[in-house]
């Protein structure tokens, strides 16, 4: 049997996108098929695809595109217990596949039950983005109910599920934000919405325990100000200055997110509970994923933008 997967077989723009037709896959042991619903377009995609994530070199070529995914379990693996044929999962993927395909193979680990009000092309926008947002204010920065948090680009993929999150949590939040932006950002439930271009945030926060940054730049060096003494400072996009970071009194983080069923299942509990909610801007067929790409790449995209995937 065959299955078609969107993959890129040299680097570049989003035209390098090739719809191959593949061997379906295998399950292992400890390992699941899943038949894809729907998958999830990150700005990662885009770096890997031009050739700029240090994941994938020119040695790794072809590659699958995708890191997450929503779908029904095909098949098992002799040594999995607990999720059958006909069970709906959705998961993030390691780097050595893709979804941006009709099926893939699941390794324990990466995938957990669908949140069982979320559609699959909702529960397929949730796992790279709300993972990455979990990982940074929860395992690096550390977020206790009460603290004032700081999160630059919150109308985006990861940072409308960070805003959601944080407020989950108990914690005050405030956050960067186009114009076109602020009564979206609002209704996740920021308490302070920045226009970044109409005002400047250090005239607007101040003591804030945990800046969360998904901007980086200027905007990065700036936050040092805002931070109260022993605050943090987490990016998913680049190392904050050492040196600031000394003269601020305060902690600098880079990371970059990994799968774990354990905390996608936690943020499966806030989806169930309606306490966070995906918002999917907009979907593209499988055989249209540069379309969808370019589209993200253009920016102004509120949430997320998913991949639906035919059988």
């Amino acid at each position: 049997m065959a299955m078609h997967a969107i993959r890129i077989h040299a680097f570049g723009g989003p035209e390098v996108l090739q719809d191959d037709t593949l061997p379906l896959p295998v399950p292992g042991h400890e390992e699941i098929l899943v038949r894809i619903a729907a998958a999830s377009v990150n700005p990662v995609d885009g770096k890997i695809r031009a050739g700029k994530h240090p994941s994938v070199k020119d040695d790794d070529l072809p590659v699958t595109m995708g890191r997450d995914l929503s779908g029904v379990v095909e098949a098992t693996g002799d040594n999995v217990q607990g999720v059958a044929p006909g069970d709906a999962v959705f998961a993030m993927l390691g780097w050595d596949r893709g979804s941006y395909a009709q099926h893939v193979v699941l390794k324990l680990g990466e995938f957990t039950p669908k949140p069982q009000n979320l559609s699959h092309v909702e529960a397929a926008a949730v796992p790279l983005a709300a993972l990455t947002a979990w990982q940074g204010l929860m395992d690096h920065g550390k977020l206790q109910k009460g603290q004032r948090v700081l999160i630059h680009g919150g109308a985006g993929g990861v940072g409308h599920f960070a805003v959601q999150i944080a407020k989950a949590m108990g914690a005050w939040v405030a956050t960067t934000c186009s114009a076109r932006d602020i009564d979206f950002v609002r209704k996740l439930g920021a308490d302070r919405a920045i226009d970044y271009k109409a005002e400047t945030f250090e005239d607007v926060v101040a003591n804030i325990d945990l800046v969360y940054d998904l901007v980086g730049g200027e905007t990065q060096d700036r936050s040092f100000k805002v931070l109260k003494h022993g605050g943090r400072l987490v990016s998913t996009l680049q190392e904050p200055d050492k040196a600031g970071a000394i003269a601020a009194g305060v902690t600098g983080i880079h990371y970059m997110a990994a799968p774990n069923a354990a905390e996608l299942a936690e943020i499966g509990k806030l989806l169930l509970s309606g306490r966070i909610k995906p918002f999917v801007f907009a979907t593209y067929p499988l055989q249209e994923a540069a379309q969808a790409q370019a589209a993200l790449e253009k920016g102004a995209v509120q949430g997320k933008i998913v991949l639906t995937v035919d059988p």
